[in-house]
């Protein structure tokens, strides 16, 4: 499926004659050789300015599929890292402000949004700009993944990591290792850089070297998030293997639903059931990006398919939601795009308002509550016929039914293998109308019922009864329920 991703991407030889694309020599090979042992040691042993205090000794997990010393290296638990650890729910954009708009004014703008981190791009591409990037996000309270650096694309995109020289078009990991200190030494003292993003939608071929590549960067700068962005596909076993080859930190992938004349991409929940799988295959975070304006044969969202992307998301499990894009691409760029949250002349769109609404009032609150929840299921109820990779709701020992309109619902169990509570995100399967449904519980199993309130982060408890839920377009209600 084509994504519009690609057309965003900055060309291969942009990059190649960028600042900083100098080839690496000799000397600096065997020096990066000689300094990577102690370079990991003092990255595993101390307080990196960058980003948080995850070291080796304290990360957990399986070992990586790659590694650049004679052991593997280990792969950090999500909760250690920058945007997928802690209790906040990361909401993220593409396409930031252009280096001209960069300001400290539009950094707060993106913050008073509700945005927790930004994704670098939109002409950044040169490492002065990047700094000066993160000195703005790290003012505002945001965090940045920088993509684009010319050192990152060199060992993770542009060149494949192979310990035979003649392979063609690759660096050694030593080269590799050395490139990658130059990024991390560069933009490591900036307490707001999360992390770097390696690949925006790779093939599976190229797998294998980006296993290598974030083996690198664990070893290296094991307090740093390795990010990488899959395309939209309808081939399990495409996540699957990115899971299983990789061992990356989360699971992030994009598909925008909206169509040109009203029509939904009708394998827009199967690609969701798929990659919530491979998540729980590898028990990593799912994140997805949500379509923010028109391009080709896709049409503008309004305010309440906004929300309705947001909530379908977080009823399949989505721990992460990025926006694409928040500035405006020009039209030069190709694909047709239409206004964003920010135009290309940098005034604010409607949806730029709705964005913040949904963040502030919403996502962070009730991401908060499901971050740390594991997804049980996802069920659409009420609705035929159901669309490709859906499953139908099935009665449980806790809900005994669910009638009246469609919702998807989304049930959490916790971490905790003790508790048989469950949570449940009733979310409303259309973003044009208003949903009636009610959910009909267990009296004999569930002990309290509580509906989640946003405004005071509280359950407001209610009789253990048939709960009516009336739900505005996309938009969901979350329940707990607590058993007896």
């Amino acid at each position: 499926m084509q994504s519009p991703h690609q057309t965003l991407g900055m060309s291969r030889r942009a990059l190649l004659l960028g600042a900083g694309a100098t080839a690496l020599t000799a000397g600096a090979v065997s020096a990066a050789s000689a300094t990577t042992a102690s370079a990991s040691t003092a990255s595993a042993s101390t307080t990196s300015a960058s980003a948080g205090s995850a070291s080796a000794g304290s990360a957990s997990g399986a070992a990586a599929g790659g590694s650049i010393g004679s052991a593997a290296v280990a792969v950090p638990s999500p909760d250690t890292l920058p945007l997928t650890g802690g209790a906040d729910f990361p909401i993220g954009l593409f396409w930031p402000p252009h280096p001209y708009a960069s300001t400290a004014e539009r950094f707060g703008e993106i913050k008073n949004a509700g945005f927790d981190f930004v994704i670098s791009g939109n002409y950044a591409g040169d490492g002065n700009i990047f700094q000066y990037q993160l000195g703005l996000a790290r003012d505002a309270g945001l965090k940045m993944l920088i993509s684009d650096d010319i050192q990152i694309r060199n060992m993770s995109r542009w060149f494949s990591i192979s310990d035979t020289p003649s392979d063609f078009l690759s660096v050694t990991p030593a080269e590799a290792s050395a490139l990658y200190i130059r990024a991390r030494d560069a933009y490591g003292p900036f307490s707001s850089l999360a992390g770097f993003n390696f690949y925006d939608e790779p093939g599976a071929g190229w797998f294998a070297t980006l296993a290598k590549a974030l083996s690198i960067s664990r070893e290296l700068a094991p307090q740093l998030l390795p990010y990488i962005n899959l395309f939209p596909s309808d081939d399990a076993s495409y996540y699957r293997s990115f899971v299983d080859v990789v061992k990356p930190s989360l699971i992030s992938f994009d598909r925008y639903p909206l169509l040109s004349e009203g029509r939904e991409d009708a394998n827009y929940f199967h690609n969701w059931a798929i990659v919530r799988d491979a998540a729980l295959h590898g028990d990593i975070p799912p994140w997805v990006f949500i379509q923010t304006l028109a391009y080709n044969n896709h049409r503008e969202p309004t305010a309440a398919e906004l929300l309705w992307q947001v909530n379908i998301s977080l009823a399949y499990g989505a721990k992460g939601i990025q926006y694409f894009t928040y500035w405006t691409p020009e039209a030069a760029r190709g694909e047709g795009f239409g206004p964003a949250l920010i135009t290309v002349d940098g005034e604010r769109t409607s949806r730029y308002y709705a964005a913040k609404q949904i963040n502030t009032t919403w996502l962070h609150q009730v991401g908060r509550e499901l971050k740390p929840l594991v997804s049980e299921t996802v069920e659409h109820a009420n609705e035929t016929p159901l669309p490709n990779g859906t499953v139908g709701f099935t009665p449980t020992n806790l809900v005994s039914g669910i009638t009246g309109d469609a919702v998807v619902v989304g049930t959490f169990r916790s971490r905790d293998a003790a508790s048989s509570d469950r949570w449940l995100l009733v979310a409303n399967r259309s973003h044009s109308a208003r949903a009636r449904a009610v959910v009909s519980v267990n009296e004999q199993t569930v002990g309290s019922i509580g509906t989640f309130q946003p405004a005071r982060q509280k359950y407001t408890p209610q009789r253990v009864a048939p709960v009516p839920i009336s739900l505005a377009p996309g938009a969901a209600t979350l329940l707990k329920l607590t058993t007896e």
